[in-house]
């Protein structure tokens, strides 16, 4: 009996943990499987030879070709140069959106998730279209008599660089405004009632307090940039060609895989220092809206190193600050207002131009869809409908837009399945690991596309499933689960746990008061979450170029084909649907969130 009394408590202990990890286990052996191994595998290969021989030519190639070495710095110049350009100018998108009335912020953030939920391909077609040598800018130029000749504002860097700002501003403003929505306003306030100027308050007091949101949003639009070949690819030059633009011409083309992979390697070598210093200072997790305490004083010389780092950052960028608040104060008039009367026409100024700038490039495409020209020239001329007829009746495009949607759903599914029970934990439980769960939850949306679609394309020549809709399914779940993790972590993270507390009071079990109580109120979360892990796969061109087959058409895959070899106003028609699928999601979620708010 003793025996018996002393180890009930243990199993029932060991039954509590149990509990509390068992949700974690599906998301985490799904990423080690199908994430982290096919990523090692890929590391392993460029150390062999074509005959399966180890060695280390590829590298001893990459050394002494200089050629490579100025790829290389390319990629990384053309990375710094689109972050640079997606803080500075989407910093003031996301302070205007975070500082005033939700009246206001609602209708902004749709223009904000009309762009980041249109394809990546769609919104460089739409470049092409504004910044040709017939396109709206140069068309319009003419016109006035401004210039003589077209100007030369594409297949250049410029091209490139507008083409990749518009493509990931999006991210940015919205990792900035989930730190800056976090921010206590009454600090300012109280600056300002001591004496400081809004612009010293400014300076001094909020921009501090938003460097975690801007360092989130560097690394983000960063690391994707390194990966990023669509704008390079098709709004850019030889001269400019980038690291991942080099490793699908070595697998397409020369079919060297083992240099694939050794380029690869490289990549995923560049990105990993990026993320190991922004982990050793803020977290990883700071990418979900929190920030780790302890982040920067955990052991070990890189971590305090990187720490201390980061102090003096913040605060040297603080006392910069100062300075320039003092000088715009000098420069300035400085004005006294009424208490809560806000004129900031200048901030408004930015902010709607950075605003028109995502989200109104798209809409040029669709006058081009009815156009009666073979080409993309602006302005368009007469009316037809032959370009959705085009469409309707080609069967590879109908087959490729069913086989993405069915793709795409099926994806949302899984990783609402493997992502939601993980949110759940991570958001509301004590787990001992924490932070390495959310760093493995949060890699795939970190590292880039290219490198884990070679590695899964050669996991998948292995056992059969190149080609296949689960195969598809499964690469695309790699990039959407993040993406769900994070949405239902932020809608966990203002739910009141009280209200299930009281159901289990009145006697409602777990399962009950989570069925009648939980999952109503966070049913647009949910919903939100799925949306946008939807989106997400029928936008996935990486997994649509090396998992899908020549027999598997995907819209993805089948607009950069049209893109890279055929360009005409069929493109646009394509757009224009994509387009209007983009504008249901949304209003979807829009339409569940206004109902959600007046049930709460």
């Amino acid at each position: 009996m003793t025996v018996i009394a002393t180890e009930l408590p243990a199993t029932r202990a060991d039954r509590r943990l149990l509990a509390r990890y068992l949700p974690l286990v599906p998301a985490v052996a799904f990423l080690a499987i199908v994430f982290v191994i096919p990523v090692a595998q890929l590391l392993f290969l460029s150390f062999f030879d074509n005959k399966g021989v180890p060695t280390v030519a590829h590298y001893e190639r990459l050394v002494a070709n200089t050629t490579y070495f100025q790829v290389v710095l390319n990629t990384l110049s053309y990375s710094a140069w689109t972050t640079l350009f997606c803080i500075v100018g989407g910093y003031p998108i996301a302070y205007l959106i975070a500082t005033i009335s939700a009246r206001h912020r609602n209708p902004l953030l749709i223009w904000i998730l009309v762009p980041l939920w249109t394809s990546f391909l769609v919104r460089v077609l739409a470049w092409m279209v504004i910044l040709g040598a017939q396109g709206v800018i140069n068309r319009t130029l003419l016109s006035l008599g401004l210039i003589e000749r077209p100007l030369d504002l594409i297949y250049n860097f410029f091209g490139v660089m507008v083409g990749s700002v518009h493509a990931l501003m999006p991210i940015a403003i919205l990792m900035m405004l989930s730190v800056m929505l976090n921010i206590d306003r009454s600090l300012s306030s109280a600056a300002s009632t001591l004496g400081a100027r809004k612009s010293m308050a400014f300076w001094r007091v909020y921009f501090p307090l938003s460097l975690p949101g801007v360092a989130a949003s560097g690394l983000m639009v960063f690391v994707t940039a390194l990966g990023f070949f669509i704008a390079p690819q098709l709004l850019g030059s030889p001269s400019n060609i980038m690291l991942a633009q080099l490793i699908i011409v070595q697998l397409e083309e020369a079919l060297n895989w083992e240099f694939a992979a050794a380029l690869s390697v490289v990549l995923l070598a560049a990105t990993i220092l990026v993320v190991v210093v922004f982990d050793r200072t803020l977290g990883l997790s700071s990418l979900t809206g929190e920030v780790r305490a302890g982040a920067s004083t955990r052991k070990g010389g890189l971590g305090r190193l990187s720490g201390d780092l980061g102090r003096q950052l913040v605060s040297g960028i603080g006392w910069g600050s100062v300075y320039a608040g003092m000088l715009l104060g000098k420069i300035l008039p400085y004005r006294r207002r009424r208490l809560g009367e806000e004129r900031r026409p200048f901030l408004w100024i930015l902010g709607l131009i950075g605003i028109a700038f995502l989200a109104l490039p798209t809409f040029f495409l669709i006058p081009i869809s009815v156009s009666e020209n073979r080409f993309l020239a602006w302005p368009p001329e007469g009316f037809t409908w032959q370009w959705y007829q085009i469409y309707f009746s080609s069967a590879i495009w109908v087959d490729a837009t069913f086989r993405s949607i069915g793709v795409g759903l099926a994806t949302a599914a899984l990783s609402m399945v493997l992502g939601v029970p993980a949110a759940f934990v991570l958001a509301r439980q004590r787990v001992i690991g924490k932070s390495v769960i959310i760093s493995l939850m949060l890699l795939p949306m970190v590292l880039p596309h290219i490198i884990v679609a070679v590695g899964l394309f050669y996991l998948y020549a292995k056992v059969g499933l190149v080609g296949t809709n689960i195969g598809l399914i499964i690469g695309n779940t790699i990039f959407s689960l993040p993406y769900v993790v994070i949405t239902v972590m932020a809608v966990l993270r203002n739910y009141d746990e009280r209200l299930d507390q009281a159901a289990w009071t009145l006697g409602a079990t777990r399962g009950v008061a989570f069925r009648r109580i939980t999952l109503p109120l966070l049913k647009a979360g949910m919903v939100t979450a799925f949306l946008f892990a939807f989106v997400k796969a029928m936008d996935e061109l990486a997994i649509a170029l090396f998992v899908a087959d020549a027999g598997t058409p995907l819209l993805p895959k089948q607009l950069w084909q049209e893109m890279s070899y055929k360009i005409d106003p069929s493109l646009a028609a394509v757009s224009t649907l994509i387009l209007v699928i983009v504008g249901l999601s949304i209003a979807i979620v829009q339409i569940l969130n206004s109902f959600g708010a007046k049930r709460s």
